[in-house]
């Protein structure tokens, strides 16, 4: 059994692999930002010269090349409820019931600069049963930090965290899991609601800002991955 990285009556973080470890496997619903499988990589210094930290936020996420590492966590993970973020530049898992989309905000991305639009949303899958709540849109209008270090941003695919509020609202009852949790939005959001979460995150650096954010004791409405 592996020891908590961090542990409160809310929260419990994992360093490590989630393959490895499975602690997470436990809780009842998954809401998670696996790698996408597009290789990304991300200057976030907003144009000025790069230090040495945000040189380091710039490097890859791990396991991005394909979407093996995300279709393992399914598989693991099996029928149950889950929410997964996503792209359209890639395949779908293949259980999935439903797709919404997130919009962003105008200043996140440049994307293809041979065509006249954005590329300010991203793909979230529903799988499994079990979700409630009022039936609303499933284009979900929440706008993304700054990409840059500059304007506070600390992870390549950050999060907002009123999405992730929004996103557990609707989920079933009961700890919610995020194994690839990066600086942990989702997890601050359980805190938030009140919610049991637990998270994984190879990358230690995120680990350490995740548990400083969990430590924080007030409301977090300013959006980390």
């Amino acid at each position: 059994m592996t020891s908590p990285y961090y542990q409160d009556d809310h929260v419990t973080i994992y360093h490590g692999d989630c393959r490895e470890v499975t602690e997470w496997l436990s809780a009842d619903v998954l809401v998670t930002d696996p790698p996408y499988g597009i290789a990304y990589r991300t200057n976030m210094s907003g144009g000025r010269r790069e230090t040495k930290a945000t040189a380091n936020r710039a490097r890859s996420i791990a396991g991005d090349d394909d979407t093996s590492v995300r279709d393992d966590v399914l598989r693991l993970w099996g029928c149950r409820p889950a929410l997964v973020f996503g792209t359209w530049k890639r395949r779908r898992p293949t259980a999935t019931k439903h797709v919404l989309t997130w919009l962003k905000g105008d200043h996140l991305g440049m994307g293809d600069l041979s065509v006249p639009w954005r590329p300010n949303t991203e793909e979230v899958y529903v799988l499994g049963r079990g979700f409630s709540g009022h039936r609303g849109t499933s284009v979900l209008d929440y706008p993304g930090p700054v990409s840059w270090a500059t304007k506070g941003r600390v992870h390549q695919h950050q999060k907002p965290v009123e999405l992730m509020h929004y996103l557990l609202g609707k989920c079933p009852p009961g700890v919610a899991a995020d194994p690839f949790m990066g600086s942990g939005s989702t997890l601050r959001a359980a805190k938030d609601l009140g919610r049991k979460a637990i998270g994984i995150e190879l990358d230690e650096r995120y680990c350490e800002i995740a548990a400083n954010r969990m430590g924080q004791e007030v409301l977090d409405f300013g959006g980390v991955a």
